[in-house]
Formats: structure tokens, sequence, C-alpha cells
């Protein structure tokens, strides 16, 4: 939901073929979740190409998906919401990083 908001402030669409999962608190942490397995494998049957998830999740995505599946795409690993939307939308985020930077409107 983080991603779909920031994606409407900004006007920069999310980048296609993409799937993220991952609980995120009010400071910006990205927190693991279950169900990765099955998560990883309803992506994959929808045609996406490029999954966020969850640094926390690592041992879950090593573990539990299977290597031929973990090898047809494409994992990153984030700690924080600034890392995934950086991954997820089209434009990078400004050279500073920080999130309002992007969702606010240059006065210029």
């Amino acid at each position: 939901m983080v991603t779909a908001l920031a994606s409407l402030l900004s006007s920069r669409p999310v980048k296609p073929r993409l799937a993220m999962t991952g609980e995120v608190t009010l400071s910006g942490r990205v927190l693991a979740v279950g169900g990765i397995k099955e998560k990883v494998l309803a992506a994959r049957r929808a045609g996406v190409t490029t999954v966020i998830l969850p640094r926390r999740n690592e041992k879950n995505l090593l573990e539990d998906v299977p290597k031929p599946l973990r090898e047809s795409m494409t994992f990153h690993l984030v700690d924080s919401v600034e890392e995934a939307l950086d991954l997820a939308l089209e434009d990078a985020l400004p050279r500073n990083g920080r999130i309002k930077d992007a969702l606010v409107p240059s006065r210029n």
C-alpha cells in the first residue's frame, strides 16, 4: 500500500511484473512476513519476474523456495521502505534518497 500511495503522490509508475511483500513500520523499517514460498509461487504464476522481500525473510527464501524457481526470478532483499521504493518505482529517488523529497513537488 505504501508503494501505491508513493506512486500516486509522486506520479512515478510502479515497474511492471513486480511483486513485493512485507510489513512497514511507521519509522520506515520493513519487517518479515510469513508464507514466502506460497507468495513467490503465486507471483510466478501471475507472470511476475521481480520480487521485493524483507531482508529478514532471506532464510525463508533460501530454505523454502525451490532453487529452479529462485533462479528464474530476480529477488531484492530490503530493510527500509526507501530501498523498496527505489526498486519498485520507475525513476530513482532523488540523490539524497529521502522519500519526502520524492513526494513533495519542487517549488522552482
